[in-house]
């Protein structure tokens, strides 16, 4: 049963205070965020603990981790800031003050074609009403549009250092690049590695995250770019291409994902795990998320978990 006397003395600051010190993982975080000292932060958790009557963090040299109470408070504070965020926009719409909420996001075609879709539905279902802008290309050309302020994140394939600078980097899963072809390509019938140069081939071109990973394994098995190629990222174009024509196609496996289920593609028998790599999401390292924008974070840990995605 709900002790209204506890509802109505926890206060915005109490659970903002817990959020961004969860988020930050350190009390010394939350208070430079928050503008605040750390004496005030302690106070104010130690307000709300005394409040509930629970313990919800447990601090160490190594940082602060959430209780089993934390967890649960800190989930249900997430959605009550993110509700009263949205009510506060909806009371301005209808007085025709603020335009509907966006999100913009970046992401690489593996991302676009396999994750984006699933996750696209959990963020509405989180947010309902509000805008998911969704941009992909090569991962060099999303970088610029996050330097930019053009897409708030940008998921997708770890790229060189010199193209990460001033960008973080959080894990999601791991993502290999696969070869694969139409059913009934002549190959299929004894598949070996020189049907690269036997072959048309689809290739990933400079600009591709994955053209490093797949120049290695190249190396590795003693052979050099296809010499009949076509070096593209486009997605709709390879669908086409691979599907009228015997040419075999060297792409991250997210992006198909749904035609390896469902037969419209074959993979070939070849070991690509020296292609695999991280996919994760990217930010400015300066970057304050929206409440909203955290919103689609979670709709994204939610549709990896659900799609059973390699997180090793």
């Amino acid at each position: 049963m709900v002790n209204y006397q506890h509802a109505r003395q926890v206060k915005i600051r109490h659970m903002q205070c817990l959020l961004e010190v969860v988020s930050c993982g350190s009390l010394k975080g939350a208070a430079e965020r928050l503008y605040l000292t750390q004496p005030a932060i302690s106070r104010t958790l130690k307000e709300l603990e005394d409040i509930l009557g629970s313990t919800l963090l447990l601090r160490s040299r190594a940082g602060v981790e959430l209780t089993e109470a934390g967890e649960v408070f800190a989930h249900f504070a997430r959605m009550s800031l993110a509700a009263l965020d949205h009510g506060l926009e909806s009371l301005e719409r209808t007085r025709g003050g603020a335009l509907q909420q966006t999100v913009t996001i970046g992401a690489l075609p593996s991302v676009a074609a396999g994750l984006l879709p699933r996750v696209a539905e959990g963020f509405q279902r989180l947010a309902p009403g509000a805008v998911l802008h969704l941009s992909d290309g090569p991962h060099g050309a999303l970088i610029d549009l996050l330097r930019g302020g053009a897409v708030s994140m940008v998921i997708g394939r770890l790229g060189d250092p010199a193209s990460m600078q001033g960008v973080s980097f959080t894990q999601l899963y791991t993502e290999e690049v696969v070869c694969v072809v139409r059913p009934g390509h002549p190959c299929l019938a004894a598949p070996e590695l020189d049907d690269l140069s036997r072959w048309p081939v689809i290739f990933p071109p400079v600009s591709a995250a994955i053209r490093p990973q797949v120049e290695r394994w190249l190396i590795s098995h003693g052979l050099s770019e296809p010499p009949n190629r076509i070096e593209t990222v486009s997605g709709a174009f390879a669908r086409v291409h691979a599907r009228d024509t015997n040419a075999i196609w060297m792409i991250s496996h997210g992006v198909v994902r749904n035609e390896l289920s469902d037969g419209r593609l074959i993979r070939l028998p070849f070991d690509t795990s020296l292609t695999k790599g991280p996919v994760g999401l990217m930010q400015r390292q300066d970057a304050d998320p929206s409440p909203l924008e955290s919103l689609f974070v979670k709709a994204l840990h939610g549709a990896i978990e659900v799609l059973g995605y390699d997180a090793s």
